[in-house]
């Protein structure tokens, strides 16, 4: 039996009924707090356990250039319809700038022009979506690591959270503006990159552009797209629903580990 096999049959048997009860609907998160916290309980001991089998630094699989999937669906948003980002994207992003601020020593914009700038990666992997279907692309952009080293972090920053331009709900109170998170150990992770580019050319609207998270060893929904903002926090605490992302606020689970 394969080491990857039994990983997999281990973290599916330990995580089964907790993510099922998540996706079956939110409402009862809200109508019973202690299924609540056994859920976060459940996830919190597949996360620990998924990185002590895996190790921090174990890659997800790469594949060849042969293997690049002829269709790559679109997942979540399909563009944004905000007259900001509209004005940005009629200008092919040339006014858009990446904002990196919150908990670190040197907040800094970035044009698309500077990340293409600097050192890339490039990276053909399997995009597995929460709905059942996955695909494999090759992605290109700049570790997220770099950025943070360019910034340099507080010693309070725990997490970064992706702010996009997307919104899916009109909210009074932006809970309905889509956003993520990963922790500084998903972060730093050499596949974690802002992907700019997807089989060669630069990312077109429905798949992010200009820029979107690529987080491999996690699901779809953990990779943010039409990235506007990287802030760096010490908690979740005044992030609308406070679980470090849209759909976590509406009962999936923040660690959504492969």
């Amino acid at each position: 039996m394969s080491t990857l096999f039994t990983r997999r049959r281990f973290l599916v048997g330990g995580t089964l009924g907790a993510s099922a009860l998540a996706l079956s609907g939110c409402d009862v998160l809200d109508q019973n707090a202690d299924v609540a916290n056994v859920l976060r309980s459940a996830e919190h001991l597949t996360m620990k356990a998924q990185r002590f089998l895996q190790g921090r630094d174990a890659l997800a699989r790469e594949f060849d250039e042969k293997d690049i999937s002829p269709s790559f669906r679109v997942n979540g948003t399909s563009a944004p319809d905000s007259e900001d980002y509209l004005e940005l994207a009629e200008g092919n992003f040339s006014a858009w700038r990446l904002k990196v601020d919150g908990l670190v020593e040197r907040p800094r914009e970035f044009s698309l022009a500077d990340l293409k700038g600097l050192p890339a990666r490039t990276q053909i992997t399997r995009h597995d979506c929460v709905e059942g279907w996955s695909a494999i692309g090759k992605w290109k952009g700049v570790p997220l690591a770099s950025l943070l080293r360019l910034t340099g972090l507080k010693p309070t920053a725990r997490y970064v959270v992706l702010h996009c331009a997307d919104e899916l709900e009109q909210t009074l109170d932006g809970s309905g503006r889509y956003y993520e998170s990963i922790d500084l150990i998903d972060a730093v992770h050499p596949q974690t990159i802002l992907a700019y580019q997807m089989n060669g050319d630069d990312l077109s609207v429905g798949h992010g552009a200009p820029l979107r998270l690529r987080v491999e060893r996690q699901l779809g929904y953990k990779q943010a797209k039409y990235i506007m903002r990287v802030e760096l926090v010490d908690s979740f605490t005044g992030l609308w629903g406070g679980n470090g992302g849209y759909w976590e606020d509406r009962g999936y689970e923040w660690y959504a580990g492969i």
